[in-house]
């Protein structure tokens, strides 16, 4: 209800309340009482619960908004069927609620009457201050009309041209700039054909920033699209520009295009690139490098070799064209590589000049240039391995493509030295240990050493069977390091050591000292070197053609010439050998006259003692230090080049042994039995020689023998000469097997004059000591090369193989000593001797004579044969060591067949024995005289009693059975009875029963 008084109030404008009430609507006037009804209705007392209970009976539609429409409400509201009386009250209801809300609508209207007027008023004084408002606008408008006129129009007319005028000035120097900018590119592509990508990119950068000003003109948008297009042409050629450092680094080049990338902002996209163009040129360089050699080899081929993948094109490459190619790959390889390591000198070198203090105020932009300098070491240092390792991915794929096993030795070598020198640089590069191409050339090397071995052995085996064992002459100061093949040990330059960790044995080692990229870090190539001098290293490691002591013309003439040739005239052969150095003569022949002054060298050729050496032992030295170069070169296969080194030296022994060493006697081994009686000079040796096999001094050292059956049964073919057929296993195993070598049939060593081949078995025995003092001399550069874990082998293959060359000097000479005294002779000569004499003879007797005269001859051959071959003092010793000792065993079999015996006759006993030392004294040097107390002490057994015998018989088990028999019955038998003798008989009995 309040909220209609409002509506009416505000309807009502500034109308007096009166004029109010007669602008009210008919429906509201049937509302609002008129003043007289209000005054009625005011006078009439009316209950104030009731009117409240008529006003509360009121439907809520009535007070719901002004567009509520009554009437037609009440008429909806009439039933189809209308009764007057219902209407009637209805009606009176209606009214008496209208009367009601009228009343109560007068009651408020005269309560709100005094605010009502006030407010009134209020509004009357501002409807007067506004139209006083009006009129003074009005006027201030026509005043503001004449200043327009009298002044703004002209003055400001000025200012406004004045200001086009500046405008326009501004305009033009903004057209000028634009017409410079429209020019730029010319200067652009000239500052691009100079190079200068610093300034064209700092050119383009200003021209942007200008056109950015002025991007407000039309035409500036064309002209920015134009730059930025420039702009990204500078990028790519920028881009080649960078790729172009990969292959030939320059120092200024590198530095323009940095700069430019720096300016850029994009330092670390211009590293990533920088990599992405490195392994790019690696695999394009090797490409085109094999593509190249491929095409030239194949002539007019219709293959298309350019569409093959890289791996299948290295299959293409011929044997002749192998190394050339791999020495150009490696060359080209090392100028990427070499490129690289001088970009990273070049940024350590940039850093350090920048890492100067930066202004608190540039610490922003500093934060960012560590994070780019951080960025650029960390992928420069990433990038060594990644580098290297497409090298060795590309090197290993070219080593896998070709079958190297049918190489010859020089130019696999060359491979190796190659191969390692890239090695060294890839250790030297990032600190590699180059692991997949070691794998590769491995494989290779094994394969190429396998055949490589077993020609070699077969060779020898060559070279012993026509060995004629003549003295190869050399000076007396030769040397295996004098050989070409031994040449790498005094430079000791090892491609895959790094020179931190080489020997520096130069005269200059601060140049030792120097990498490969200090050496040749501005020109040069470490692989260009090696072909330069190819012909150089070639003659220092790989030539074979003989010992760099003697002259060329001296080589071709002499050194493999048969010796016998010049036998017969000895003083100019002792000429053509003489010591250049010392002007040393070799000795002349010995005389009867100086034989009482036999010193060392009485029966060598010469005084200088030269080695004894054959060409055999030559080429196994010269085999040794090729062996030792590729193992030197490559570490990977140093085990399995030592085992091979070491069956060349047992393949040797071995030949010696069976040429020289076998008896057709019964020898200790069965398995060293001789094939068939081969051995020329193998005649039945019995008495003395049986002798000398009970009493055990025939015998090979066990040591020997066991490596002498270790060796037949590890490397000698025995089906090869048809003997122990099924033994040895399958074909596979026979494989890495030799034959037995056989003694060439131009060896002589059955004649008696030239005891029975003495000169050929001093040179094939001295030959094989020779040989095996080189190898001690080799053991610790050996044993340097040798795996950890395999060195075992190695001591034990100089412990016993090795050191038991000498050993065989034993057997060797002892079938000479056996043959050169006639000992048969003498025990003939000895059973015709009458013992049992009854007085004190004074002359000895003949067989004393018979056989210094036997050892006579012998020192006379001895020396005969010393004048074409030198015989060590060790040799001439056990030569006499033999002799004497066969003699003495046969003086004691001699006496031990004697059946009857007085005090004179072993005095007798004495006085030969004493003649035949103090003869034999003089005739030789060696003290003290072999198994002389072996003779002495049988002798003075013929005076012992019956116990001392007893006691004698199990002290001395040196003695035969036979030879202590003899003392029991020919010294004793008169002075015991029966059962003492059977007594002294058991005791021998059992001593010997062990030995059985």
């Amino acid at each position: 209800m309040m909220q209609k008084i409002k509506s009416l109030m505000t309807r009502q404008g500034l109308k007096s309340p009166q004029e109010s009430m007669a602008d009210l609507s008919p429906v509201e006037n049937l509302r609002i009482p008129s003043k007289e009804e209000l005054r009625e209705l005011r006078e009439q007392p009316i209950d104030p619960l009731a009117e409240q209970e008529i006003i509360d009976s009121i439907e809520e539609i009535y007070f719901s908004n002004d567009s509520f429409d009554m009437v037609q409400h009440e008429l909806e509201k009439l039933p189809p069927e209308l009764n007057l009386k219902e209407l009637e009250e209805y009606r009176d209801k209606l009214k008496r609620q209208q009367a009601a809300v009228s009343k109560k609508v007068a009651d408020l209207i005269l309560e709100k009457q005094p605010s009502y007027v006030k407010e009134l008023e209020r509004v009357t004084a501002l409807q007067t201050n506004l139209q006083l408002a009006a009129v003074i606008c009005t006027n201030a408008r026509r005043q503001l009309s004449v200043a327009k006129e009298g002044f703004t129009e002209a003055s400001l007319g000025l200012l406004a041209n004045q200001r086009r005028r500046q405008l326009l000035t501004g305009l033009l120097k903004s057209l000028r700039t634009i017409k410079t900018l429209q020019r730029t590119d010319v200067r652009l592509s000239e500052m691009l054909e100079e190079e200068d990508y610093p300034g064209a990119i700092q050119l383009c950068l200003e021209c942007q920033k200008a056109a950015s000003t002025f991007k407000h003109y039309s035409c500036i948008s064309e002209l920015n699209s134009k730059l930025q297009d420039t702009l990204e042409q500078i990028e790519e050629q920028l881009d080649v520009a960078l790729s172009k450092t990969c292959k030939h680094f320059d120092v200024s080049h590198y530095t323009k295009v940095q700069m430019a990338y720096t300016l850029l902002g994009k330092t670390q996209t211009a590293m990533d690139q920088l990599h992405m163009h490195f392994t790019q040129a690696i695999h394009n360089t090797v490409f085109q490098v094999v593509l190249g050699y491929v095409e030239l080899c194949a002539g007019n081929a219709d293959t298309k070799f350019q569409k093959m993948q890289y791996k299948d094109l290295c299959t293409h490459i011929t044997l002749d064209s192998y190394i050339p190619c791999l020495t150009d790959l490696c060359k080209a390889l090392w100028e990427v590589m070499l490129s690289y390591h001088r970009t990273m000198q070049w940024h350590e070198k940039h850093d350090k000049q920048e890492s100067t203090p930066i202004p608190d105020d540039a610490g922003a932009e500093s934060d960012e240039l560590l994070v780019d300098r951080s960025y650029v070491k960390k992928k420069l240092e990433h990038g060594l391995t990644r580098i290297w390792q497409d090298v060795q991915l590309k090197v290993k794929a070219y080593i896998l493509g070709t079958d190297m096993s049918n190489f010859k030795y020089d130019d696999f070598i060359v491979v190796l030295d190659v191969i390692s020198r890239l090695m060294q640089v890839g250790e030297e590069f990032c600190g590699s240990k180059s692991e997949v191409l070691q794998e590769s050339i491995k494989r290779q090397s094994i394969n190429y050493f396998k055949n490589y071995h077993r020609a070699r052995l077969e060779e020898l085996r060559m070279f012993l069977e026509n060995e004629t064992w003549e003295l190869c002459p050399v000076k007396s100061n030769f040397n295996i390091a004098q050989l070409h093949e031994f040449k790498f040990m005094g430079q000791c330059r090892s491609p895959s050591v790094s020179p931190s960790r080489q020997t520096v044995t130069s005269t200059s080692p601060a140049q030792e000292e120097l990498s490969l990229f200090q050496q040749y870090i501005q020109e040069g190539n470490p692989f260009e070197m090696h072909i330069e001098h190819k012909d150089e290293e070639t003659e220092d490691v790989l030539a074979s053609n003989g010992v760099s002591e003697y002259e060329s013309d001296e080589l071709e003439k002499s050194v493999y010439q048969d010796y016998d040739s010049d036998s017969d005239v000895p003083e100019e052969l002792k000429q053509d050998y003489v010591d250049e150095q010392t002007g040393d003569v070799p000795v002349k022949s010995v005389s009867r006259e100086t034989i009482r002054s036999r010193k060392k060298s009485d029966y060598n050729l010469s005084k200088s003692n030269a080695p004894i050496l054959t060409n055999t032992t030559l080429n196994v030295i010269r085999l040794v230090g090729k062996y030792m170069q590729m193992m030197n070169i490559l570490k990977p296969i140093a085990f399995d080049v030592i085992h091979c080194v070491s069956q060349l030296f047992d393949y040797y022994l071995y030949a010696v042994y069976t040429f020289f060493g076998r008896n057709d006697m019964p020898v200790p081994s069965p398995s060293l039995s001789t094939h068939g009686g081969r051995d020329a000079g193998t005649a039945r040796v019995v008495g003395p020689a049986c002798l000398y096999e009970s009493s055990g001094l025939g015998l090979i050292s066990s040591r020997l023998r066991t490596t002498l059956n270790r060796i037949q049964e590890s490397l000698i073919d025995m089906e090869a000469v048809g003997e122990n057929v099924g033994v040895h296993g399958p074909t596979e195993d026979r494989k890495e097997k030799v034959p037995s070598p056989h003694l060439s049939q131009l060896v002589v060593l059955t004649n008696s004059g030239t005891l029975y081949g003495l000169a050929q078995r001093v040179v094939a025995t001295e030959s094989l000591v020779f040989l095996a003092e080189q190898f001690e001399s080799l053991q610790s550069h050996l044993d340097t090369m040798m795996p950890a874990a395999k060195k075992p082998f190695l001591q034990q293959f100089y412990s016993q193989t090795v050191s038991t060359a000498s050993e065989l000097r034993k057997p060797i000479y002892w079938i000479v000593a056996a043959k050169a005294i006639d000992y048969e002779q003498m025990l003939l000569m000895m059973a015709g001797v009458k013992w049992d004499i009854r007085e004190i003879m004074s002359q000895h007797n003949v067989y004393v004579d018979v056989l210094l005269k036997e050892f006579e001859q012998f020192n006379t051959r001895l020396g005969d044969v010393s004048r074409h071959v030198r015989i060590p003092l060790p040799v001439s010793n056990v030569l006499w060591e033999h002799c004497i000792r066969l003699a003495n065993r046969t003086l004691v079999e001699g006496y031990a067949n004697v059946k009857k015996c007085s005090n004179e006759g072993r005095a007798l006993m004495q006085l030969d024995f004493q003649q035949f030392l103090m003869k034999l004294e003089k005739l030789t040097d060696l003290r003290p005289i072999p198994d002389k107390e072996f003779v002495e002490t049988y002798i003075k057994a013929y005076y012992l009693t019956e116990n001392d015998m007893e006691q004698f018989i199990k002290n001395h088990r040196e003695y035969s059975m036979k030879q202590l028999a003899n003392l029991v019955n020919v010294c004793l038998g008169s002075h015991i009875n029966k059962k003492a003798r059977q007594k002294l008989l058991a005791a021998i009995d059992d001593i010997d029963r062990p030995k059985r």
